[in-house]
């Protein structure tokens, strides 16, 4: 004995049943009343399909089949609707059935308390079944959604970087990135530690929170992001944000196109390059653009080196090592020899002798700017890192 007689019946006004099923749910839940997102007939057909899914297991035995629950899982994921929402509005469609049922079951004789209360136990088995369906379908679509949007994001982003989208599209990407049409812009690059690794984990959060967009893109070495500084006080925001992630990071100038992006990666990579030490950081380029320019070309700046201070570089590593220590904190002081002792604990004096010494083994006299930018030019390129106090490595690999 089972509730096939009533199922037969409830069958038959089943259209009827999901209508009703469908306007309750609208009335309690409020993710199911946007028309735009989810249109009543849809709705209803959605009903229907679910509900006949009970009834025809009511009235015959077998493996419950969850085609139209899986459907629903899947079709809510895809127009944004909360699980949860999703989840109390089969609940609520289930409970309206039931009710059918039981006054269904009240109209005939044949059916006992009995009979009523193992089916009970039987319809919310069922539902829980679905529900079930429901809920994996869903996480399972979302998910998909999700590394799909991902991937789609990571192209764009990548198109950006690289300039190969096309100038009629640049504010269709903006608007799917969620940024704004028009800068100022920056590009940041941070060094990963290991292939995969995120040297800036946490700080994408951490901008949207201070009301800076940004679209990120991650590589084996580096992780890359755009990010938009739409006001006056935004890049210093940023760079505090930068800073608290301990990584090492390249920061561009700003810019006002994203077409500019691809150049903002190359100044920040070069920033990056140029970082001292091994610690973390952030390097501006613009704070030192100067060195930015001498990292960019390795070969060039070794033959400025060689041209410039190779006669000092060619002494016996102490002496070398004060000169060049001297000439660093004599440009660093902006030219004071004074500043420069003090600096170093020496006499003013001692400066001014070793200053005449760099002249003379270099023939350019630091009072002529454009020898001083020389000097400084290559002084830089056997500072940063490829020189550490020695040649650039470009030079030193061909001699």
């Amino acid at each position: 004995m089972n509730l096939s007689g009533v199922a037969v019946a409830l069958h038959a006004r089943l259209f009827e049943l999901a209508g009703k099923m469908a306007l309750r749910i609208r009335s309690e839940v409020d993710a199911y009343r946007d028309e735009a997102l989810i249109p009543l007939d849809s709705l209803r057909v959605s009903c229907a399909a679910n509900a006949d899914l009970v009834l025809t297991q009511l009235h015959r035995d077998g493996t419950p089949e969850a085609g139209a629950a899986r459907e629903t899982g899947r079709a809510r994921a895809e127009q944004g609707v909360p699980l949860a929402d999703t989840l109390r509005a089969y609940r609520i469609g289930s409970e309206l059935l039931w009710t059918e049922i039981l006054a269904e079951a009240r109209t005939r004789p044949e059916v006992s308390d009995d009979l009523l209360v193992s089916e009970s136990a039987r319809f919310w088995a069922l539902f829980g079944l679905y529900a079930e369906a429901v809920a994996v379908t869903y996480r399972e679509t979302s998910a998909e959604l999700t590394a799909r949007g991902q991937a789609r994001r990571s192209a764009l982003v990548e198109a950006l970087f690289t300039g190969i989208i096309a100038d009629g599209t640049l504010w269709e990407a903006a608007r799917e990135l969620g940024l704004p049409e028009q800068g100022p812009y920056a590009v940041a690059v941070a060094q990963a530690g290991a292939p995969g690794e995120e040297p800036l984990a946490g700080v994408e959060s951490a901008l949207r929170r201070a009301e800076l967009p940004s679209a990120w893109r991650l590589l084996p070495d580096q992780q890359l992001a755009l990010i938009a500084l739409p006001t006056g006080a935004s890049e210093a925001t940023c760079l505090r944000l930068l800073r608290r992630a301990r990584a090492r990071v390249g920061f561009s100038p700003c810019f006002d196109s994203l077409r500019g992006a691809p150049q903002a990666v190359r100044f920040a990579r070069l920033a990056l390059s140029g970082l001292p030490g091994a610690g973390p950081g952030v390097a501006r380029f613009d704070d030192n653009p100067l060195a930015m320019v001498v990292a960019a070309a390795p070969a060039e700046a070794a033959h400025l080196v060689e041209v410039t201070l190779g006669p000092v570089l060619d002494l016996p590593a102490a002496e070398r090592s004060r000169l060049l220590q001297t000439l660093e904190q004599w440009f660093a002081s902006g030219g004071s020899a004074g500043a420069t002792a003090q600096s170093l604990f020496v006499h003013p004096n001692t400066v001014r002798y070793r200053l005449r010494r760099v002249e003379e083994l270099t023939g350019r006299p630091l009072s002529d700017p454009r020898a001083t930018a020389d000097i400084g030019a290559a002084l830089l390129a056997v500072r940063g890192p490829r020189g550490s106090g020695g040649r650039p490595a470009a030079e030193t690999a061909g001699r």
